[in-house]
């Protein structure tokens, strides 16, 4: 009978749930966030798994390998100069980043501006979507930009920290 109740709710839970994970992606867009090597190091991995199945994604859906070649581009282009405008330091023992607000905030509105665009039309609630015959070039090309985009960012900041880091630490001769 539970499960009956609960039936109404699970779009609105779920787009709940949904709003809940952006909100907390958002937030870490702004300000001095703290350096989490595992956190970082699974987001790595995740976007590598997203970058891959972008590229099988380019070879076996028609028509949307311009639309991903393109994202991959801009998403370079933003990694770098998101890299060029984002403030890391090392204090406390612990790694710290600020990054540009404005380029997170861009990618953000591009993501959901989409996303509500898509669901706007109906091509999500069709379920052709899944399928690949409503593949956008539109929409693989915004995904391959901020796949790249966050291969890079969190890349570059992780290797900048880890510089800081080894920077930090007293070596044996100082202190002996």
């Amino acid at each position: 009978m539970a499960a009956i109740a609960l039936a109404p709710l699970t779009p609105y839970l779920s787009m709940a749930a949904i709003a809940f994970l952006y909100y907390r992606r958002i937030r870490r867009t702004f300000g001095r966030q703290p350096w989490k090597p595992v956190r970082s190091g699974i987001r790595q991995g995740v976007m590598a798994l997203l970058g891959a199945a972008l590229v099988s994604a380019a070879v076996f859906l028609p028509g949307v390998l311009p639309g991903i070649v393109t994202g991959a581009v801009v998403g370079i282009g933003l990694g770098v100069l998101a890299l060029r405008h984002t403030h890391t330091e090392w204090s406390d023992g612990q790694g710290w980043s600020t990054t540009n607000p404005w380029i997170g905030a861009a990618l953000t509105v591009v993501l959901l501006g989409r996303l509500a665009w898509r669901m706007g039309s109906g091509a999500l609630a069709t379920g052709d979507g899944a399928s690949g015959f409503q593949a956008s070039p539109l929409t693989f090309g915004i995904a391959a930009a901020l796949v790249v985009y966050s291969l890079l960012h969190t890349g570059g900041i992780w290797w900048r920290l880890r510089r800081l880091r080894l920077q930090a630490q007293p070596t044996a001769v100082e202190a002996g």
